[in-house]
């Protein structure tokens, strides 16, 4: 049956709000703008907001009502717009409303227009850069709203639960949308919802949860516990009930011999059984408005438990380590109110029960796990023992691997093991012994409330382990740069405790000795290494025995090139070479020799710890590379105006060490062989294809700007492309559908500035020597900004950014960054506005 909203003044309240808007509207701006969408149809065309559409049409159902028609005028407006999920959310907190279609009253309409009119600001279309916080907003319907910019955007209705913007300044012809993930509600409306639950029918506590399907093991617990009596009294409770996933995560807690409630069955038994269900229940009623942070007393006499405040809501503490989350609020009945929540709340009783529960040895406990199987399995394999100790008194504390620790373990040692069995030589034993040793703590059982933070732990193996405890849990700090989480803690054995962890813990000593057994010469490395494949086809095509000279003693520092840095090199050299094949003639390959000398260092194998800022290095070929370490990065600098970038730093090798750059790095040698190919930046432009109407905006501007680009510079060309240029002409309308219609001088010359706004004179300005919002002066005369965080974007003079698609393509003259947008001055904008 559905519950109806007693609202005597609702009428007069939309009947105010409608007049308001309806002034508001009288009031607005007539400014117009071209070829955008209404708010109404821009939700509409959204399939997020269809619930919100939905909702419109439903209130205009009634005569007088026209919130469609209003929100398609000249506005301007503000709407807050809730999701359909926001909507999903308001319909299954309403009594007798699944669908909007359930608003089917006059009554029940006006309703839903109050809510929907507290979502609309009338008079203004505020963006978000407009909003201050704390900012108070007058709502069509009457109401405020209150702006929080805390870690966001957020809308305070007269709720406890904040609204938040997912989607902010969405525009709209007649103003602007912001997306949000609730329904907000005015005091109008709570005061409603409120009048209806003193007319509620719902039944007591115990018929609710009889009637609520996820609750079907509270009902079968409050029954076995002979509560239901007292459920049933006058009250008034609250009652935090645990759904049938939360009982069920309690019976797996408590092991096998507990598998279902009937489980619970001697004297002992069913009394813990009830006090951990009065441990739920409080006497006052408390909806979720009601609740506040602090302690509060159980039907559980001397217990209590603790509502800690969480983000915009609560959880609930008990006596564990693990708070309880409150997943579904106010199921309200006649005696009072219920809070499903995901945890079934334990008081230390219901714990010191779970302690007092057979206890296992520590490797009992790890071979009735099953995430455990491979460290057993390892114990076994490592034959020192083992076993036999960790079935000893004790106490002991390990820190258990997971299975998919090892596994991740057994990947990184590479081929030679696949798996544990492949321990089979003394020396890997040995290995695998020391590896399972550095996991033990030997005479002590120490239980995570035993940790500190940045303690240190001697284990058996005889190195140290240090704790680190964090805002996502513990962490076990190694010898690698990597730390393990604890997954599961304090897992109570009888000779001690397991701490349960995601990594496999290695101490120095294994490392340096995985480091000895694993290293292949530098040659052996880049053919082990699939993005090092051109360089090792490089290395063999020169035929200069420089294969045999990089697998001798050494050592050397190489800087290795990945298969992409050769295949920029290959496209910069043009149709000539589309392979490192085409390096076929005597001088070809002499070419390719002195570029590949260029890369290595003889006589030292350097180490990242080893370089400087500023170090100048001599290579084998003869000339100079420049370090430069800038934000943590090395770039290496060569005789080009492009550094390189050392993507992977210090992989070892038994004759010295490699550093992967991303790009093949070229000698003056080099570049005095290659420069009378390189093509300048309008031959690079008119080879390739998504640049052709850069091209032809060149020719059409007819201002000899082919002609200024064709020759030395140096110049920096941001170039946009095919498709930045076709939205570009659809944004200026029907009078340019093409470049071609830029057909009269006033238009050639606007066209000449705007592609001199694309142009930097006089440097050829590579991305890595770019800084964030670093101001770039163009041909054009006014500025460009470059920003960097994800990628590199270049600002002009409009609200969109373009994004550099492809940086630093290299030309005879200079180099070209392709954008994907045009790039807009204010001369331009004020022109064609």
């Amino acid at each position: 049956m559905k519950k109806i909203l007693q609202l005597k003044n609702l009428f007069f309240i939309l009947t105010v709000s409608l007049f308001i808007w309806s002034c508001d509207k009288e009031n607005s701006d007539d400014a117009t703008m071209t070829e955008m969408m209404t708010i109404v149809e821009t939700a509409q065309g959204q399939d997020a907001l269809s619930s919100l559409v939905s909702a419109l049409s439903t209130a205009d159902n009634s005569e007088g009502t026209d919130l469609i028609g209003t929100l398609s005028s000249d506005g301007p407006f503000t709407v807050f717009a809730p999701t359909n999920d926001a909507f999903t959310e308001l319909l299954t907190q309403l009594d007798g409303f699944d669908t909007l279609a359930d608003f089917d009253t006059d009554e029940e309409r006006a309703i839903l227009t109050t809510i929907l009119t507290y979502h609309v600001v009338a008079g203004v279309a505020a963006k978000s850069t407009d909003l201050t916080n704390g900012i108070i907003v007058e709502t069509v319907q009457g109401e405020d709203l209150v702006i929080n910019l805390d870690g966001g955007v957020f809308i305070n209705d007269a709720t406890e639960m904040n609204a938040e913007v997912l989607i902010a300044d969405v525009a709209a012809s007649n103003g602007v949308v912001h997306v949000i993930n609730k329904v907000l509600l005015p005091q109008a409306i709570i005061d409603a919802l409120n009048e209806g639950e003193m007319t509620n029918e719902n039944g007591t506590l115990v018929d609710v949860v009889i009637a609520t399907e996820p609750l079907s093991l509270l009902e079968a617990a409050v029954i076995k516990a002979d509560l239901v009596a007292t459920l049933s009294s006058d009250g008034p409770f609250t009652v935090f009930a645990p759904t049938d996933d939360a009982f069920v995560a309690l019976l797996d807690i408590l092991g096998d011999d507990y598998n279902n409630l009937e489980d619970f069955d001697t004297e002992a038994e069913i009394a813990l059984l009830k006090n951990i269900l009065l441990f739920h229940v409080i006497t006052p009623k408390v909806t979720s408005s009601d609740l506040a942070a602090g302690n509060i007393q159980t039907a559980f006499e001397g217990n209590n438990i603790e509502v800690i405040a969480s983000g915009d809501s609560f959880v609930i503490g008990d006596a564990s380590d693990i708070n309880a989350n409150i997943t579904s609020v106010d199921i309200l009945a006649s005696n009072g109110v219920a809070h499903t929540i995901d945890k079934v709340l334990l008081p230390q009783a219901a714990i010191d029960f779970v302690l007092g529960l057979q206890l296992k040895t520590i490797v009992d406990t790890a071979v009735a796990t099953d995430d455990l199987s491979l460290l057993v399995d390892a114990l076994v394999q490592a034959d020192a023992g083992l076993v036999a100790t960790l079935n000893s008194d004790g106490p002991f504390t390990v820190f258990a691997p997971t299975n998919a620790a090892f596994v991740a373990l057994l990947q990184t040692l590479g081929d030679n093991f696949n798996s544990l069995a492949d321990f089979d030589t003394d020396e890997e034993k040995a290995l695998l012994t020391k590896v399972l040793t550095y996991h033990v703590v030997a005479g002590t059982a120490a239980f995570s409330t035993d940790l500190s933070n940045g303690q240190t732990i001697e284990t058996v193996q005889g190195e140290n382990i240090t704790v680190a405890l964090t805002d996502s849990g513990v962490q076990i700090i190694d010898a690698t740069s990597t730390n393990a989480n604890v997954a599961l803690a304090d897992v109570a054995a009888s000779n001690g405790v397991v701490h349960v962890i995601d990594k496999v813990l290695l101490p120095q000593e294994v490392l340096d000795m995985l480091a000895a057994m694993s290293l292949k010469t530098i040659v052996d490395t880049a053919i082990a290494t699939d993005d090092l494949s051109l360089l090792v086809d490089a290395l063999i095509q020169a035929n200069a025995g420089l294969v045999e000279t990089l697998s001798s003693d050494g050592p050397f520092t190489v800087f290795a090139p990945t298969n992409a840095a050769f295949i920029d090199l290959l496209n910069t050299l043009g149709d000539d070479f589309n392979s490192l094949a085409d390096f076929d003639t005597d001088e070809e390959k002499e070419l390719l020799v002195t570029i590949l000398t260029y890369h290595v260092v003889a006589g030292t194998a350097a180490f990242s710890t080893d370089l400087s800022d500023g170090q100048i290095i001599d290579t084998f070929e003869g000339e100079n590379v420049r370090v430069t370490i800038k934000d943590g990065t090395v770039h290496i600098s060569d005789a080009t105006d492009v550094n390189a970038s050392v993507v992977l730093a210090d992989v070892a090798a038994s004759n010295g060490v490699v550093h992967v750059i991303n790009k093949v790095l070229l000698p003056q040698a080099a570049l005095d062989a290659l420069t009378p190919a390189m093509p300048n930046i309008v031959e690079t432009a008119q080879s390739v294809d998504d640049l052709s109407l850069l091209v032809d905006a060149l020719i059409q501007a007819d201002a000899g700007l082919v002609t200024t680009l064709s020759s030395e510079g140096p110049f920096t060309v941001f170039a946009p492309t095919n498709a930045a240029f076709v939205a570009f002409l659809n944004d200026l309308g029907d009078n340019y559908n093409s470049l071609a219609d830029f057909d009269t001088d006033v238009e050639k010359a606007l066209l000449a500035k705007l592609l001199t706004y694309h142009v930097v004179s006089g440097a050829a300005v590579a991305s890595t020597d770019l800084t964030d919002h670093q101001e770039i002066s163009t041909v054009q005369g006014e500025s460009l900004f470059a920003i960097l965080g994800h990628g590199v974007q270049i600002r002009d003079k409009s609200h969109v950014d373009a994004n550099v698609t492809t940086a630093d393509v290299l030309t005879g003259n200079g180099i070209v960054h392709i954008i994907d947008k045009v790039l807009l001055p204010q001369e331009i904008i004020d022109a064609l506005h």
